[in-house]
């Protein structure tokens, strides 16, 4: 059932909007804390009774609209006339009814970023992004996977137990992104806690801090010794980027390179450990890391609701009276299974709206779902005699509104002797460097870069202990451990 209230029907009773429509005080279901994380789900399902569009609370006193339709999130997202990204729209925040130090802010508020810009804005911004990451190699973005993999592996493979979650699916994309990125590993660490802070919703003024202090830090470093790297080219695009459209390009290229896929890769790994389906098929011999992915992100893809957007004037969209400049959160999971799309084939189809659509649809999602496959693959190569520690229903999942993403992944296995390493990819010395900013001339981005023509200075910020295969004592405490101090303790050897 849809309602009107510009039309003067009543909602019904229990309905979400009963206490004045979309946008009044305590008008929202929650969507965020453990019990909405827990079965996030179940909460999709009763608020779609009223309609593809319900008001919802994204922390306390945050309210939004949020899409649960398939065509209708289709239709936001594919509208750009109707629909802007530009966060400086969103009247709450500025007016003062949401308090800047609300959880949800840093994922929300604005910036000069490809994802919170619209028209001509975004185009530049986009190009800057899309360009530098067409540059990768994908047989050397292959090699930088299978060689995290494998040393990752090789640090619990001999204990016969791992948080898959801490010790393997959060760590990998970094040390991917370390190398494509040209990231010093003394930096990457407080950029994962600032990240993981922001996405957790957790102090999340401290962290948006530690974040932004960090990213001028290595924007400054950048600067004076460009490489053969992604943030390096980005400096150098024809578009020249100032430094804060530097730092805000890559708060985004780190929040869709780091937690979505820590996301996909644990949960792809929980789906083939605890649904039947897999799970016999990986008795028998068969890793159906595809059909697992596939499911993923249908039905709890990474990002489970996010792509807000704000109407750019008042308008009745889906049965409901949506005002400007309130926030229209689109529900990728809810949307996804919506029921007019029920289907027991979902292997194989992408249609599923996991990396959002339209002009802001992710540039990175074939490189994301290459990545994440390969590192389930090899996980699943090198220990396939793997069961989960606790039972399925046991798993905890992180708060917020935002992402699907569980807190830890214990599994349990036959110890595995070590093996030897996948070796990096071996660059050759090459005289083409990135231009310094005065000197960048319309050749950018002719020559890609790729495993023969990287310089040895991609390799320079990589630590010894990336590619040491040391065992960790048996005895080790196995406790869970904040992400940032997990990768902190990896970087140095420990």
């Amino acid at each position: 059932m849809t309602y009107r209230p510009d039309a003067g029907v009543a909602p019904p009773p229990g309905c979400p909007a009963h206490a004045g429509g979309p946008g009044h005080a305590g008008a929202g279901v929650p969507i965020y804390g453990p019990d909405f994380a827990a079965d996030p789900h179940s909460v999709y399902a009763r608020l779609r009774q009223y309609g593809p569009v319900v008001p919802v609370e994204l922390a306390p006193g945050v309210q939004a609209n949020l899409v649960l339709g398939y065509q209708a999130a289709l239709e936001v997202l594919r509208s750009p006339e109707k629909f802007g990204k530009d966060a400086r729209r969103w009247k709450a925040l500025a007016d003062g009814r949401v308090p800047p130090d609300s959880p949800v802010v840093p994922m929300m508020h604005y910036r000069p970023n490809c994802l919170f810009s619209d028209g001509e804005a975004h185009r530049r911004l986009r190009s800057a992004v899309t360009d530098s990451m067409e540059r990768v190699d994908p047989n050397a973005m292959r090699g930088y996977v299978e060689h995290a993999a494998d040393t990752l592996i090789d640090r619990f493979a001999p204990t016969g137990q791992a948080d898959l979650l801490g010790e393997y699916a959060k760590i990998l994309p970094l040390l991917v992104f370390n190398q494509v990125f040209g990231c010093p590993p003394a930096l990457g660490e407080r950029l994962v806690e600032g990240m993981s802070g922001i996405f957790d919703g957790v102090d999340a003024e401290r962290a948006n801090a530690l974040l932004t202090e960090t990213l001028l830090e290595l924007v400054a470093l950048k600067r004076r010794h460009p490489g053969p790297d992604i943030i390096s080219w980005m400096m150098a695009h024809p578009v020249r980027l100032s430094d804060e459209e530097m730092i805000h390009q890559l708060v985004v290229l780190m929040g869709a390179g780091t937690q979505p896929q820590q996301n996909l890769i644990a949960n792809a790994l929980r789906l083939l450990l605890s649904d039947e389906r897999f799970a016999g098929d990986l008795a028998g011999g068969s890793l159906p890391v595809d059909d697992a992915l596939d499911e993923v992100l249908w039905l709890d893809p990474p990002m489970a609701n996010y792509a807000v957007h704000y109407p750019l004037h008042d308008m009745d969209f889906a049965g409901v009276r949506l005002r400007e400049g309130e926030p229209v959160v689109v529900s990728l999971a809810a949307a996804n299974n919506d029921p007019v799309l029920a289907s027991d084939h979902r292997t194989g189809n992408r249609a599923h709206l996991a990396w959002s659509a339209g002009p802001h649809v992710c540039p990175a999602k074939d490189s994301a779902r290459l990545a994440a496959g390969i590192a389930v693959e090899k996980l699943l190569d090198r220990i396939p005699d793997m069961e989960l520690a606790v039972p399925a229903h046991q798993l905890q999942w992180r708060p917020g509104p935002f992402h699907r993403a569980m807190t830890a992944l214990p599994v349990r296995f036959p110890p595995v002797p070590l093996t030897v390493t996948t070796p990096l990819p071996t660059p050759a010395p090459v005289s083409e460097t990135v231009p310094a900013r005065d000197h960048i001339d319309e050749n950018f981005g002719v020559s890609r870069w790729n495993a023969s023509s990287a310089s040895q200075d991609l390799l320079s910020s990589t630590p010894p202990a990336a590619i040491s295969t040391r065992r960790p004592p048996a005895s080790a405490p196995r406790g869970r451990r904040r992400a940032w101090s997990s990768l902190a303790a990896w970087w140095r050897g420990r």
